[in-house]
């Protein structure tokens, strides 16, 4: 039984969910006490429950997988103890529902890496928020998807079909799973190459298209972008209200992807100059992987290494969320994590 303290480094959900990806990838139960402890509402929320109970269905459901409290007794929200014990993953059709406006990307961040181990196909159909603050959203999963296979086959596709903002929810999303033939891939990303493409994009609904012109009009001036690279999007009102800003930058080896979210009470310059500042932090660098890209990266990385393909990539900044990651894989996996500093970044590279 691996022993994990859910309140060190960041002390957030990533923990948990990188836990259960990983025990069911390798076969290792786990007991996590201290569930989100740092958070301002400790313990297993809606979508936390979502993730633990996805887990336990691929891992071939209730009679085979166990997810448990302290005193044996199946986890409900607010749980802050976990004993979870995997059952074999198995391939299939699942339907996952956060019950919320929770992120629904999230659930598929538990479940992707253990079914990318899978020899077939899976498919799932997802439900919640598509679009969230603190969650990786469903653009950003999208157009990164080919970075995860080291810029080949794309391990995974999403199909947008209805967006889900906080606090309404209600997104849904299908995701087909691709487990790689040869095995996972080395990952190395260390230069950007020459931009490609920079856009621009305001997702909207139930709000007043003003809203969307401000926004876009104050990372025009900021920026200097063009007309063309402007995008208003706005969604049929019943999938709000909801406001997405996401700026998108192409280059010849990485796509980066930064968003920000509306919310009451912000107006809609404050939301485009918080995305405008990401923006300009990550053009003052040369590093090609952001700061949430650089946490995402690390499963598949360590992942390949285990079947011999060391892989590294050069990060604008070493967070604490990508540090604490760091230290729960190797709780899991036979590897361990460098991290050197090169040009105001950090080169994380994996060695089995």
């Amino acid at each position: 039984m691996i022993e994990l303290d859910g309140s060190q480094g960041e002390g957030g959900g990533q923990i948990l969910r990188t836990a259960l990806a990983l025990s069911l990838a390798t076969g290792k139960p786990f007991r996590m006490d201290n569930i989100r402890a740092k958070r301002p509402k400790p313990g297993l929320m809606r979508q936390h429950l979502a993730c633990v109970n996805a887990a336990v269905a691929v891992g071939g459901g209730a009679g085979h997988t166990f997810a448990v409290n302290a005193a044996g007794q199946p986890v409900q929200i607010g749980e802050t103890t976990l004993l979870f014990t995997p059952g074999e993953v198995r391939a299939g059709d699942y339907e996952f529902a956060v019950g919320s406006a929770g992120s629904c990307m999230l659930v598929l961040q538990t479940v992707l890496w253990p079914l990318l181990q899978a020899k077939e196909a899976s498919t799932l159909l997802l439900s919640g928020g598509t679009h969230n603050p603190m969650a990786p959203s469903c653009a950003f999963l999208t157009l990164l998807a080919p970075y995860f296979s080291g810029n080949g086959e794309a391990l995974f596709d999403i199909e947008l079909r209805r967006h889900g903002f906080y606090p309404a929810g209600g997104g849904e999303a299908r995701v087909r799973l691709h487990p790689p033939a040869q095995g996972f891939a080395a990952i190395e990303l260390m230069q950007r190459g020459a931009l490609l493409e920079a856009y621009a994009e305001c997702l909207h609904a139930g709000l007043p298209r003003g809203v969307a012109e401000r926004e876009l009009a104050v990372l025009q001036q900021g920026l200097g972008w063009e007309e063309s690279c402007l995008r208003n999007r706005g969604l049929r009102s019943n999938e709000g209200p909801g406001n997405a800003l996401l700026a998108v930058l192409r280059y010849e080896h990485i796509t980066e992807v930064f968003a920000a979210y509306g919310e009451k009470s912000v107006s809609a310059e404050q939301v485009a100059r918080r995305l405008l500042q990401e923006v300009r932090d990550y053009q003052a660098h040369q590093a090609p992987v952001g700061p949430h890209l650089a946490d995402q990266l690390m499963i598949p990385v360590a992942m390949a290494a285990l079947q011999g393909r060391m892989g590294r990539y050069w990060a604008t900044e070493l967070t604490e969320h990508t540090r604490t990651n760091a230290r729960t894989i190797e709780a899991f996996l036979p590897v361990r994590f460098s991290c050197e500093p090169l040009g105001g970044g950090t080169v994380i590279s994996v060695t089995a």
